[in-house]
């Protein structure tokens, strides 16, 4: 075959040759003052040339003839090779180098021959049709066959997972905190504990994943399919394409991969959920579905998709933008699947349990952002990139929605009976670990909140705020985040949530007891934790005075007119010093009768914080007990001891009862002076 295409430029110069002698013999013959001599020196010429013509196209049909034996013969030989390969089931790439470098060069040589072919077929039927024709049906044959082991290569010799390393394994405590719930229509608020009452408790998964948290996509990178045959991968590849059979190839590589990943979805325990599906599901599923949706979506752009992208590369990296194409719609489908759940949770209601996983996925997603650009930077519709960013930009505005949703749940919370014991308020508590749960994200959310306008918080009644707290003042004075005045004006609004259902109290004592608990409760939440960063000592200081001023008054409305009848005040005769031993002895009994109502109606009451309950009862007992030793003291000479119940021991031992939440009363004082009492059976105070 060489030799006959060798001699195709020396026939195609003597045809030139004879052409152009031609023509000159038929401009010679056209002039009219030629002799006759020169004449039939031309018609010899002419006679001569024709039969050198007749001889040149005889030789060049044996020529042409020889090839296509030559041509004929090869592919014979090629043909067989294919149609061997036909009737084995095993793979050509598993029996060995030199078989499968026997059968790629046979089809590379049949590909070469249609080329040929091609060319010597332009403007002729016959037996080069024929050849041709059999040439396209032994590549056609040969492609079929690469592409089928290009897929079995790619499935077979897939790199398989323990499902215990891709796995999310929910610790102990995130199972017992799944399915709860808050409802602000009643009193029964419940935190949701997967985050609030235990921030800590997120789930344990594989320390090789975990890793993922800081890492990029290329630290993370894994061996899709076996490292030994990518080479063979990318020869057939090389091959179908020059065979005009890229989109077979393509097609063949996307369906296998995108399988794939959606395997390694069903492996990570993702649920192909719809957006009906994800709105109607109870919160508990919904919850454990979102923390799984945050684990997974990390693991699969940093893992899975960063190396599919360098598995395509690999295979299709010489082949302009197919590497991208493949890798794209390859991985669009699971990647709409991930993006899809999101989109659902940014659709859905607004609820306050809500928040804290929706944080969590904004901040995953957001950190994504530069993987998923890097990975999809040429991306010729943009797809999913345009869907990542459209899903971040939904997350955020739910998460500022459902901020604000929660203010004004919490203002329009109300109640209609009042709390009992005057302890630390449902509400007090879930607002406060709520927001401290919410520091951990305290930078995103200056970001999302910064354009909320948010500039004077509630003001309070007089008792607990004598001005407004203006937040645009606050801003003067220094710096104060987003995050921080969202967070005072949280508080502002609880505060006077708070103030209103002090009111539902008969006793202001009770209220004042009540203020002082929630006010210290909140605090002390502020001062022990990162809310202290965000809040300022300011905010402290204030709101410490204003727990400190609840005490105060508590102790004026309980102990004002108790402690007035230890004054000396209109016990004299009219006239004279002398001392009204009837009314003395009246003023006693008046006051010991209050003082056991006090002790039988506030020891039911409760002050949680022991350091603040004791805190008070030291104040409480300096003042009560200093008076009446200083009464006894005056009056002891007209006092009998039937007159004086108990002892100033005996006061301060019955004050260290107060606050426990559990009714006690005082029945009567033994001989030795001493009180004997009995638990209440009505258990503790609901007044």
């Amino acid at each position: 075959m060489e030799d006959c295409k060798s001699a195709t430029p020396t026939l195609e110069g003597e045809e030139d040759l004879i052409a152009a002698a031609q023509q000159i013999v038929i401009a010679l013959e056209s002039r009219r003052n030629l002799t006759s001599d020169a004449r039939k020196i031309l018609v010899d010429l002419g006679t001569k040339l024709s039969s050198v013509t007749k001889l040149s196209e005889n030789k060049k049909e044996d020529e042409e003839d020889g090839w296509l034996g030559e041509i004929e013969e090869r592919l014979n030989i090629i043909q067989d090779k294919v149609m061997n390969w036909e009737v084995e089931e095993s793979m050509i790439f598993y029996r060995g180098s030199e078989e499968a470098y026997d059968y790629v060069k046979a089809v590379d040589e049949a590909q070469k021959l249609t080329e040929t072919l091609e060319s010597l077929c332009l403007d002729r039927d016959g037996e080069e049709s024929e050849l041709l024709r059999r040439a396209y049906d032994v590549v056609h044959t040969a492609m079929v066959r690469l592409e089928e082991e290009f897929r079995r290569m790619l499935v077979q010799k897939r790199q398989l997972f323990e499902r215990e390393d891709v796995s999310f394994r929910s610790s102990k405590g995130d199972v017992e905190n799944e399915g709860s719930v808050m409802s602000f229509g009643d009193e029964s608020f419940v935190s949701f504990r997967s985050s609030i009452e235990d921030p800590e408790n997120k789930g344990s998964v594989s320390s090789f994943w975990d890793s993922l948290s800081g890492s990029s996509s290329e630290d993370s990178i894994i061996h899709l399919v076996h490292p030994s045959v990518i080479p063979d991968l990318k020869y057939i590849a090389k091959l179908m394409f020059d065979s005009n059979h890229d989109q077979e190839c393509r097609q063949a590589f996307i369906s296998v991969q995108k399988d794939a990943l959606n395997n390694r979805l069903f492996m990570l325990e993702v649920d192909k959920l719809r957006i009906d599906d994800v709105l109607k599901m109870e919160w508990g599923n919904l919850d454990s579905q979102i923390r799984r949706w945050i684990w997974v979506m990390k693991i699969f752009v940093r893992v899975y998709l960063a190396s599919e992208k360098r598995l395509s590369d690999q295979i299709f990296g010489g082949f302009d933008s197919c590497s991208l194409i493949c890798f794209v719609e390859a991985s669009k489908s699971s990647m709409l699947q991930l993006l899809n759940f999101g989109k659902a949770i940014a659709l859905g209601p607004r609820q306050p349990e809500k928040l804290v996983r929706i944080l969590g996925m904004y901040e995953v997603l957001a950190d994504l952002i530069p993987d998923i650009d890097a990975l999809y930077a040429d991306e010729i519709d943009s797809c999913v990139r345009n869907e990542c960013q459209g899903l971040l930009r939904r997350l955020g505005y739910c998460v500022k929605a459902t901020f604000l949703e929660f203010e004004n749940l919490v203002a329009s919370n109300t109640s209609t009976t009042p709390f009992p014991g005057g302890g630390i308020h449902h509400l007090t508590r879930y607002v406060m670990n709520y927001i401290k749960t919410l520091t951990d994200y305290s930078e995103t959310l200056n970001l999302l909140l910064k354009d909320s306008g948010k500039e004077t918080s509630v003001s309070f009644s007089p008792d607990l705020n004598p001005t407004v707290e203006d937040n645009s003042s606050i801003r003067s004075s220094f710096c104060v985040s987003p995050t921080s005045l969202h967070f005072r004006s949280l508080i502002s609004i609880l505060l006077c949530n708070l103030d209103d259902k002090s009111k539902l109290y008969e006793e202001d004592s009770l209220r004042h007891l009540f203020l002082m608990n929630n006010i210290h409760y909140m605090t002390q939440k502020v001062k022990d934790s990162e809310l202290r960063t965000i809040l300022g000592d300011d905010w402290i200081h204030k709101h410490n005075w204003k727990f400190q001023q609840q005490a105060m008054n508590y102790e004026r409305a309980t102990w004002s007119s108790i402690l007035s009848l230890l004054r000396d005040e209109e016990i004299h005769y009219p006239g004279s010093n002398s001392v009204s031993r009837t009314l003395l002895k009246e003023r006693m009994q008046g006051f010991y009768v209050a003082f056991e109502e006090v002790y039988k109606i506030q020891t039911a009451w409760l002050i949680p914080d022991v350091q603040l309950r004791e805190d008070l009862r030291v104040s409480t007992s300096v003042k009560v007990i200093q008076a009446y030793r200083t009464f006894l003291g005056r009056h002891c000479s007209n006092l009998s001891d039937k007159s004086i119940k108990y002892s100033a021991e005996d006061l301060e031992s019955f004050l260290l009862d107060l606050f426990e939440g559990s009714r006690k009363s005082l029945h009567s004082r033994d001989p030795q002076n001493h009180c004997t009492f009995a638990t209440d059976i009505e258990g503790p105070c609901m007044s």
